[in-house]
């Protein structure tokens, strides 16, 4: 058994490669083999969001704070808030984030296949993320 204090968890900012504004990921844990499961707790500032992306396996989003949004490519963007949980499905292209004036703080949970637990896309537009802020 391992148990990995939070004063041991690094804290590391969301690089540009992968999300806009400011994002903080915290205690990113990666099971060892033969377990292929990784978590993090991720805080987007308001306005912040991911890129576009997939999971090989899906992802399980745990919002433990703030209120958010989450879009799969082609469909409606949705509201996310505390206590809600969100499943994503393997290799859906989506992006999650905080609303352009809160912030949201969710855990995510997904596996990895081939040794990668997403694939990242390109940067979600200011019209994808708020159509209505860009009229």
């Amino acid at each position: 058994m391992d148990i990995l204090h939070q004063d041991q968890q690094p804290a590391v900012q969301g690089p540009a490669e992968t999300f806009s504004g400011q994002v903080q990921i915290n205690g990113l844990f990666t099971a060892p083999s033969p377990a292929e499961i990784s978590t993090g707790t991720v805080t987007f500032e308001a306005g912040a969001r991911t890129h576009w992306h997939t999971h090989p396996l899906g992802q399980l989003l745990i919002v433990t704070d703030g209120e958010g949004w989450i879009q799969i490519e082609g469909e409606a963007r949705q509201d996310i808030r505390t206590g809600d949980m969100v499943w994503i499905e393997p290799h859906k292209n989506h992006w999650h984030g905080a609303q352009a004036d809160k912030s949201m703080t969710h855990i995510a949970i997904q596996q990895s296949e081939d040794g990668s637990p997403v694939a990242w896309g390109e940067a979600v537009t200011n019209t994808d993320y708020a159509p209505e802020l860009s009229q």
